[in-house]
């Protein structure tokens, strides 16, 4: 990790339980990123934060340590079930997991319960978490309604409120579901409450007006470290070029962990199938695939088995995969914000990175938004012969029949699962969000 990415401001200077400070030492955590440095003095002194920080700058610890240390200092650990003291909304499941295991490793030694929460599969399982107290429940707004809606808890005993990533939620189209929760806990007064956000664009600054006490803002720059540790490159390649492109700077570089993001699964697919053809070991994740499958195959490809992961947008936020090298934009984005998100799969936690991007003949337009947003002009590089490899077949995927995670044989799991709503407005009967 590089010094660059730390302050000075150790945690054990912090007003922090012993246990925490504990556990911090055994993950070798000694000083704050920037964006622990500013927000956790104010978030231990009881003063609700509205944070705008990048991926990848340690926001996560920052709300947890503030969560933790609230209820360890109330001493207010759920004794009944269905009374959770702590609410935590991700926008994606990917979020949603990667904070339920951050803070698995926080909790090692303190007595506090958690529970995770989000669409797409173990839908029995996840309803069994409340049968016990939960201390911190995590997880997506839609299934966390449906949840609610069940009345399998209620969060009139929540102590702490934390909104991670505002923006994708906006995105995303579940800001509905957002306040239809905010509106059920406990007044802002009440409470300690965090919102995070890569921009505090001016409806997120609305939504932290409207659910929070006075909210203190804490702003990292986004050109600060985490952009500028990025080596930036981009090519612009005829579509027929793509794939040789591609194929000849994996040859060349031998990037020892990548990410290769696309803007369709079908696209997503077939190079995969060119990756696989040409002796790449690659993983592939979209929308689509089933969830245990895509847990599974992130696990494999942050334990190395893949060094490649070949990804579409569900992968662009929420992930801490160490040590990734390389970030190609194959297909450009079409927001300047999703490219920020995207390469920021890299350069994580104080390292340097890559992120090469294709200028082609479909999104080439989108670069002017992305140039615009980052507020520079990327490097553009010139295809050389010596680039472009001969491709050889691609391999075909195997089709394989759909499994369902609950219901019977033959049926589209059960009814929460059949059922749709519209998306982003919270109903009576509603179901499961299998998009987040």
């Amino acid at each position: 990790m590089s010094e660059q990415h730390l302050t000075d401001i150790t945690f054990n200077s912090l007003a922090l339980d012993s246990r925490l400070l504990a556990s911090l030492e055994s993950q070798h955590f000694q000083y704050c990123t920037p964006i622990q440095a500013e927000s956790l003095p104010l978030l231990l002194n009881g003063k609700d934060v509205s944070g705008q920080a990048q991926t990848g700058t340690g926001k996560t610890l920052a709300f947890l340590l503030a969560c933790v240390q609230r209820l360890l200092t109330s001493g207010s650990a759920a004794t009944t079930p269905g009374n959770p003291k702590v609410l935590i909304l991700a926008p994606t499941r990917e979020l949603a997991i990667q904070i339920h295991k951050d803070a698995t490793k926080l909790l090692t030694g303190i007595p506090l319960k958690l529970a995770i929460c989000y669409g797409g599969k173990a839908y029995e399982q996840q309803k069994k978490q409340f049968e016990e107290p939960v201390d911190i429940l995590i997880g997506t707004p839609g299934r966390i309604i449906d949840f609610f809606k069940q009345r399998l808890f209620n969060l009139k005993s929540a102590e702490a409120m934390v909104l991670d990533e505002a923006d994708r939620m906006f995105d995303m189209g579940f800001i509905s579901d957002v306040r239809y929760l905010l509106r059920r806990l406990p007044d802002p007064t009440k409470r300690l409450n965090m919102l995070f956000s890569a921009t505090m664009a001016h409806k997120v600054m609305e939504l932290a007006y409207e659910h929070m006490n006075q909210a203190q803002l804490v702003k990292i720059e986004s050109d600060s470290p985490a952009v500028e540790r990025i080596d930036q490159s981009i090519y612009h390649p005829a579509n027929h070029e793509k794939i040789p492109l591609l194929l000849g700077l994996i040859e060349k570089l031998k990037p020892e962990r990548s990410i290769i993001f696309i803007n369709t699964k079908h696209t997503a697919t077939k190079v995969w199938g060119y990756l696989e053809g040409n002796g790449h070991k690659t993983a592939l994740i979209s929308g689509d695939i089933h969830q245990n499958k895509r847990e599974k195959l992130l696990q494999k490809f942050h334990d190395g088995e893949y060094s490649i992961l070949v990804a579409t947008d569900v992968a662009s936020r929420g992930l801490h995969i160490p040590d990734v090298t390389h970030v190609f934009n194959y297909d450009l984005p079409e927001l300047g914000e999703d490219y920020v998100h995207r390469i920021g799969r890299t350069a994580r936690v104080g390292n340097f990175g890559h992120a090469i991007s294709f200028a082609c003949e479909d999104y080439a337009m989108n670069l002017l938004d992305i140039e615009s947003f980052i507020g520079r002009s990327i490097p553009s590089v010139k295809i050389s012969n010596d680039l472009l490899a001969k491709p050889e077949p691609p391999v075909k995927m195997k089709k394989s029949k759909p499994k369902y995670s609950s219901g019977s044989p033959g049926k589209k799991g059960n009814a929460h699962q059949r059922h749709r709503s519209r998306r982003g407005q919270p109903s009576k009967n509603r179901p499961q969000q299998t998009s987040n």
